[in-house]
């Protein structure tokens, strides 16, 4: 690096006119102490607080859909209600940097977190399963928008000392969120309330944006997130998602495999569309000969495919268990939990040996734990059994949390230019979107193929995704090769 940590936080404050320069306090020494002191609270709490909703209320709906459907019917569209939050999530993060730039951060996040709680709003009063569906698009635009905010503000908000501990906070919100969502989601619907359910996001949200309002900062006007939004690009990928997820309402053999093939094919499309364009989702770089983001970002999604078994662990957990709601729901946010735990204890790794060693081994760590589960399922399981389940869910989340910090640091850290570092830094959470999206409908269409047997749904969604993250052990060596 050509500058030190103090001319370069000076720079990019400037060029952001958000924050005062700042000189280092004596005994700085970007550790959590600091991260959580008075001066960084208030902002590292928004950061950390929004992705917290966004994941909290993925899972959350996750754990209420068994009641959901018992009471509103839709069974074979239970797939949609995920793809279409996580598909409009993928939209709205494309406007981040835009929003950003023109808004400032606290309107921006004002108006993410106002759309998510519209969204709230109409998913309670759903009466329909269409109905419920288009509450959850519109809860996804606000959600997108909100966790896409908490990457791209980490490094104008801080100090780079504090960009680790930050980005393992945020990160680590996805496993809190995923942790207490399908618990909540459990518990109202063993209560018979999941309407009021939604109730308590809608209050969450408005909480936060009141908080966002009083304490982060206005526009600055720089012009620096203007840009075309890579229209040709997303096309693509919503109807590459679509495809997936159609595959998964469709009657089993051709015309599943048809819907899968036409997925895969408007997926290279978008991959290509990206390499040619102008406007793209990811920063120009990744697709540039030579260049290891393209490499950071396949491991970012094939880790956080392996988070998606957990929208479907409390189906399971209740038919091939015989749980009720609020203990699948515990046993939906095992992936979670190992997530959360791995990552407090990774970002204490320092050193580029250590942390190109921690890039490694998620990915093993993770496949290894899916094909754990996969082979454990079975019909009318004991408690012994679950509890064997609860085990290996959590070491295969903590494959997760021990390389997603590295890898989000080094997404922040591929440039010196803070223009292209926060685009670099926002671009994680649109990749982690568009996996989440793209594995959701995959998954729907791997449990149709199981019909009516819930034990054959289980395995092949498991197996599934289990080859998915076997890809990621190839692409985190080559990541970690460039980290190094």
């Amino acid at each position: 690096m050509t500058e030190s940590s103090a001319v370069k936080n000076a720079t990019i404050t400037a060029e952001q006119g958000s924050y005062p320069p700042e000189s280092i306090p004596s005994g700085a020494d970007g550790g959590w102490r600091e991260l959580l002191s008075r001066r960084y609270a208030a902002a590292a709490s928004i950061l950390a607080g929004g992705v917290a909703l966004y994941a909290m209320n993925l899972y959350f709906t996750a754990a209420l859909m068994p009641s959901i459907v018992a009471d509103i019917g839709g069974e074979r569209y239970y797939a949609w209600v995920a793809t279409g939050f996580l598909m409009a999530a993928v939209i709205a993060s494309m406007l981040v940097s835009r929003l950003l730039d023109r808004l400032g951060a606290a309107r921006a996040y004002v108006l993410g977190f106002l759309v998510f709680g519209a969204g709230a709003v109409l998913n309670a009063a759903s009466p329909s399963m269409a109905a419920l569906i288009l509450g959850r698009v519109v809860q996804g635009l606000g959600g997108g928008l909100v966790a896409g905010l908490g990457y791209a503000v980490i490094r104008s908000a801080l100090p780079e000392r504090l960009w680790t501990r930050a980005a393992g906070l945020v990160s680590a919100m996805w496993g809190v969120g995923t942790l207490v969502g399908p618990s909540l989601g459990g518990l109202f619907a063993q209560l018979g309330a999941w309407r009021l359910a939604y109730v308590l996001l809608l209050v969450a949200a408005l909480v936060l944006a009141l908080l966002a309002r009083r304490v982060l900062p206005g526009p600055t006007g720089s012009g620096a997130g203007a840009g075309r939004v890579p229209l040709a690009s997303l096309v693509l990928l919503t109807l590459a998602a679509a495809a997936f997820s159609v595959s998964s309402t469709v009657p089993r053999g051709w015309a599943t495999g048809a819907c899968i093939v036409a997925g895969l094919v408007l997926l290279a499309g978008f991959a290509l569309a990206e390499r040619r364009g102008t406007a793209t989702v990811l920063p120009h770089r990744t697709y540039r000969a030579g260049n290891g983001l393209k490499w950071l970002y396949l491991t970012v999604a094939v880790l956080c495919g392996g988070v998606i078994p957990e929208n479907f662990i409390p189906l399971f957990g209740q038919g091939l268990g015989g749980l009720g709601p609020l203990v699948a729901g515990f046993l939906g946010a095992a992936i979670s939990a190992g997530w959360t735990s791995a990552q407090l204890f990774s970002v204490n790794i320092t050193s580029e040996r250590g942390r190109a060693r921690a890039i490694r081994t998620g990915p093993v760590v993770l496949t290894v734990g899916l094909l754990a589960y996969g082979l454990l399922q079975t019909g009318d399981a004991t408690g012994a059994r679950i509890v064997v389940w609860a085990v290996v869910l959590f070491v295969a989340g903590t494959g997760i949390g021990l390389a997603f910090p590295h890898l989000s640091v080094a997404a922040m850290s591929s440039s010196t230019d803070p223009v292209e570092g926060g685009k670099a830094a926002a671009a994680l959470n649109t990749t982690q979107l568009i996996s989440y999206a793209v594995v959701s409908a995959l998954a729907g269409t791997l449990i149709s193929l199981g019909g009516d047997d819930l034990l054959a749904s289980a395995r092949y969604m498991t197996f599934g995704i289990a080859v998915i993250t076997l890809l990621g052990v190839g692409t985190a060596a080559l990541t970690a090769r460039r980290a190094r």
